[in-house]
């Protein structure tokens, strides 16, 4: 399941991350990593996705939620 499907409150682990070297060295610099837990706090449609990873707030875009697996 990719991130964007996920709704509100939703927690489970990061299963994978797709993309070039260069998106995730980006996504792993801010803690998204295989294996991490997350919790989605937000996922309104043309809206970024916020989850609560490592004790840290983030907001991506939804071009790049897209590109991340995660098991629920």
């Amino acid at each position: 399941m990719k991130l964007t499907e996920t709704g509100a409150d939703a927690r489970g682990l990061v299963a994978r991350i797709r993309g070039d070297s260069h998106f995730i060295n980006r996504v792993t610099a801010i803690g998204i990593t295989e294996g991490a837990a997350f919790q989605t706090v937000r996922n309104d449609r043309k809206m970024p996705v916020l989850l609560y990873c490592r004790e840290t707030l983030i907001a991506l875009n939804r071009d790049d939620a897209e590109r991340i697996e995660v098991a629920v």
